[in-house]
């Protein structure tokens, strides 16, 4: 242990002090959640483990489901994170300095919950590996999406570590190659949609930015949730005044966010392409869209934000709370959608019924894993805090 702290100043604990929290009524809902949460996530693991792939309820003709999601909803987190804590320690804005710490934690600890989603994925993550440096796939979206990643998490750690040793001169150099390579990973991921041929409605440029900007999003939503639940609403000066400085930021992205979509759906209704405009008319009337990923991801946040004139952070994090909603929802549809579509339009027999939208909704197994990784993420969250100082000396 003595050598480790050489290495990255941690704060004197022992396994007792780690176990140990104030015992409030949100700090024992917490708790509670986290264990119901890795609990639900290791049973979801058995039945993986007993029945592989047939414990989920993807098909050859829905082969991508709710993990799929869920792996985007954490890596997309950890990109967001990973931004919001460069604007202090990369770019420079004093504002946002006192952020840096505990974002970098928080993009390092969703990106390892998005793993621990994608390994009950792949099939053989252990294979995978192996293979993912022997016999690269040079042009597969997907090996550089991998491969990224992976860069990116090294980077992350790395400058977290010259964050905790307040060398700034080599955070600031692993922490720009590391939001460089976790962009390149990020709109790499949108690639994997974008390189869809055969899927249309997601076909396209459109993905790439949308995820980068739509991971700045989620990255402040959670920096206030974060911040909400450390500080229990008495958020300090230094660091209410960098939040306050992100709502604005939220309220302009949040504008973009909703000029982008209003012009993808614009584009893919027009002239009536099948498979792209009958896709897009099917969304458009889906309550996950609307009531989801529309009001709870963009309006509701939106609306508080410019009705509330940047003032209220208390609020703000509530307003979080539901924009994170709306954020799951983001990734659910985007992999749902993807696929509503058959490949398949014509009859295959004589009694056959002409092929209709695909149904999809997650088994007991894909929810367990998918929302148990969540516990995942508060659990490594709740050690880091115990272990390493966040503010180190900022206020």
């Amino acid at each position: 242990m003595n050598f480790i702290k050489k290495i990255i100043p941690m704060k004197d604990f022992t396994l007792k002090s780690l176990m140990t929290f104030e015992k409030t009524p949100l700090n024992m809902f917490m708790f509670i959640v986290t264990i119901a949460l890795l609990a639900a996530f290791g049973w979801g693991v058995v039945e993986y483990l007993m029945h592989s792939h047939h414990a989920y309820n993807v098909t050859r003709e829905h082969p991508w489901g709710l993990l799929i999601a869920m792996y985007i909803f954490f890596v997309v987190s950890s990109t967001g994170l990973c931004i919001v804590g460069s604007l202090g320690d990369v770019f420079g804005f004093k504002d946002y300095m006192a952020m840096s710490k505990r974002a970098i934690l928080g993009s390092i600890v969703t990106i390892l919950a998005g793993f621990a989603v994608i390994a009950f994925e792949i099939g053989h993550p252990v294979t995978m590996l192996i293979y993912n440096v022997l016999s690269p796939g040079l042009t597969s979206a997907i090996w550089w999406m991998g491969t990224l990643y992976g860069l990116y998490l090294t980077f992350m750690i790395i400058e977290f570590v010259f964050l905790m040793r307040n060398d700034m001169k080599n955070a600031r150099i692993f922490g720009l190659t590391g939001l460089l390579v976790g962009l390149a990973a990020h709109s790499n991921l949108g690639g994997v949609f974008g390189f869809l041929n055969a899927r249309i409605i997601s076909n396209g440029v459109f993905y790439p930015t949308y995820f980068i900007l739509t991971a700045f999003i989620t990255g402040i939503y959670l920096t206030y949730l974060m911040y909400g639940f450390r500080y229990k609403m008495q958020i300090p000066d230094d660091i209410k005044k960098g939040l306050l400085g992100l709502a604005k930021i939220q309220a302009l992205l949040l504008a973009i966010l909703m000029f982008f979509e209003t012009w993808k759906f614009l584009t893919a209704i027009y002239g009536g392409m099948p498979g792209r405009a009958d896709t897009a008319e099917h969304i458009l009337h889906s309550g996950a869209f609307l009531y989801g990923e529309v009001l709870c991801g963009m309006v509701i946040p939106f609306v508080i934000m410019l009705a509330t004139k940047w003032q209220s952070i208390k609020l703000y994090v509530f307003t979080s709370l539901i924009g994170m909603v709306g954020i799951f929802f983001m990734r659910y549809d985007l992999v749902h959608d993807t696929q509503l579509k058959p490949l398949q339009m014509m009859k295959t027999n004589e009694y056959q019924l002409p092929p209709s939208w695909i149904e999809y909704f997650p088994s007991a197994a894909e929810i367990a894993i998918g929302f148990g990784a969540i516990g995942i993420f508060f659990m490594l969250y709740y050690f880091g805090q115990k272990m390493f100082d966040l503010e180190g000396g900022d206020h």
